[in-house]
């Protein structure tokens, strides 16, 4: 008994068609997958809604967004707006180079690019980070010891809902999140337990194809009730579209020591960004006495 190998040396014309026929065999599922049975979602997926990203595109950035937070989170909202407008960075946290994490990696900063196989569809999108995020379509439940992440774990479900057994419709369900997270760089924030709900339904537009629907629900214990929004993305189809890379890291001038943001010159020296800001607590360094 056992695995049989082929007498043939591999180097004959007869052995390297025997090879290649057990490759064909062994790689027959992945043959297997019929891509025509998912929407065509190539080509780069571009935010609409102007120049602003935000997390509702309907309305204007700011308090106009007008979020279902709770008083105490309304007030941490309008608080970091204000440190804004004096030169801060409020709750915003992604200047540090932090991950956008969902949703707001969903406003489309940068492109999105999309990649349908039978077990996970990709969301490909580069913006301060490389960020990616996983929907698996297998049919798994959430794990109980997946570690929480920025962008939180996906589960989706391609489903046909005009019955021309093609696949039109991807709903998703995202938890086990790690923060902070925000909605967009107005500090707009989430609650810090990060038990945030995130549920989707990511669609075609029937009437035109180069327009992508993702419908998102968040549900959050820093709002009074379910917030739902709606974006739509326009697709440039160019198949030799460049893609950039982007690197927060580099040329970050932004620094935070204890629990402050501060501001890197150009010849390299420590600089407020406020008026009137206090310079860092310098209690590990011997200091010249005066």
């Amino acid at each position: 008994t056992g695995v049989q190998t082929c007498a043939l040396p591999i180097w004959s014309p007869l052995g390297a068609l025997a090879v290649a026929a057990m490759l064909l065999a062994t790689t027959g599922i992945a043959l297997a997958f019929d891509d025509a049975k998912y929407p065509d979602l190539k080509g780069a997926w571009n935010r609409t809604g102007g120049a602003a990203p935000r997390f509702d595109t309907s309305k204007p950035r700011g308090l106009t967004q007008q979020p279902p937070l709770t008083p105490e989170y309304q007030a941490l909202y309008e608080a970091s707006l204000a440190d804004q407008a004096t030169g801060g960075q409020g709750s915003h946290t992604v200047y540090r180079c932090l991950a956008w994490g969902m949703p707001a990696m969903m406003n489309g900063y940068a492109p999105l690019h999309i990649v349908v196989l039978p077990e996970t569809t990709y969301m490909l999108i580069d913006d301060g980070n490389d960020s990616f995020r996983r929907i698996f379509t297998d049919g798994r439940n959430f794990p109980e010891d997946a570690e929480p992440s920025f962008t939180g774990y996906s589960i989706g479900k391609w489903t046909d809902t005009d019955g021309d057994d093609r696949f039109n419709v991807l709903d998703v369900e995202t938890r086990n999140f790690k923060g902070p997270r925000v909605y967009d760089n107005t500090g707009l924030m989430l609650h810090p337990d990060n038990q945030s709900v995130i549920r989707e339904r990511i669609y075609l537009d029937k009437s035109d194809p180069n327009s992508l629907h993702d419908e998102i629900t968040v549900e959050d214990h820093a709002l009074t009730r379910p917030w739902t929004v709606m974006k739509t993305y326009k697709r440039d189809a160019n198949p030799k579209r460049e893609w950039r890379e982007d690197v927060c890291v580099e040329n970050n001038p932004h620094v935070g020591i204890g629990g402050d943001t501060y501001m890197l010159s150009a010849d390299g020296y420590l600089m407020p960004v406020k008026k009137g800001q206090k310079p860092p607590d310098l209690r590990y360094f011997d200091q010249a006495k005066k």
